[in-house]
């Protein structure tokens, strides 16, 4: 039955029904319980969902027109070139970006040539890597703070531990490193930038 020259339904809406639950599973997986404990960003936790998912029904519905190959490059080269000029990504979340992208293509142009087996593989070892490389594999992230400092009594070499010691109790951070930079002695400050791993 027909509508406007539209099918009512067919066949493909359980299929479709049934890929959107397992990409949804698995992409819930992947934003929910690995990206997020380790960013804390819920803005970009509702963006990869829309993104998502926009991808994952934007691929199904054109997959009957044998795109499939180009359709993905396309949305790769198209979402290659986003960026927010008054807001830049990190390379971290422009890397789950691409995940996520990743994932809904799999698992809505999947066609018979690929098992079901194979795409529950494919989404299981992304989510493996994923937690590995997340928890146990990645680096501790450095950042610095400028700070101009007034009590130019602690820059001197011999007060480096006392210097610290002032910062930490002041910032409530972890130091790894101090740096001096300019002093002014007329105004009795100094300029120095410290250094301290960003908790996750």
């Amino acid at each position: 039955m027909e509508f406007l020259d539209i099918p009512l339904f067919d066949d493909d809406f359980f299929k479709m029904m049934f890929r959107f639950i397992l990409n949804f599973t698995f992409l819930t997986v992947i934003i929910r319980f690995v990206y997020y404990p380790s960013s804390k960003r819920k803005d970009y936790v509702f963006t990869y969902y829309l993104i998502s998912l926009i991808v994952f029904f934007l691929c199904f519905t054109l997959k009957k027109y044998n795109l499939d190959i180009g359709m993905a490059l396309g949305l790769f080269a198209i979402f290659g070139i986003i960026r927010y000029r008054t807001d830049p990504i990190d390379i971290k979340e422009m890397t789950y970006l691409f995940v996520v992208i990743g994932v809904s293509v799999i698992n809505s142009l999947a066609n018979k040539k690929m098992s079901y087996a194979e795409i529950l593989a494919a989404n299981a070892l992304i989510i493996f890597i994923l937690i590995i490389i997340e928890r146990y594999w990645a680096l501790k992230q450095e950042e610095s703070k400028f700070i101009v400092y007034e009590n130019i009594e602690n820059i001197k070499p011999e007060n480096y531990e006392i210097l610290k010691s002032d910062l930490e109790h002041r910032t409530g951070l972890t130091i790894n490193k101090v740096n001096i930079g300019k002093v002014d002695f007329l105004k009795d400050t100094a300029e120095v930038t410290i250094f301290y791993f960003k908790n996750n």
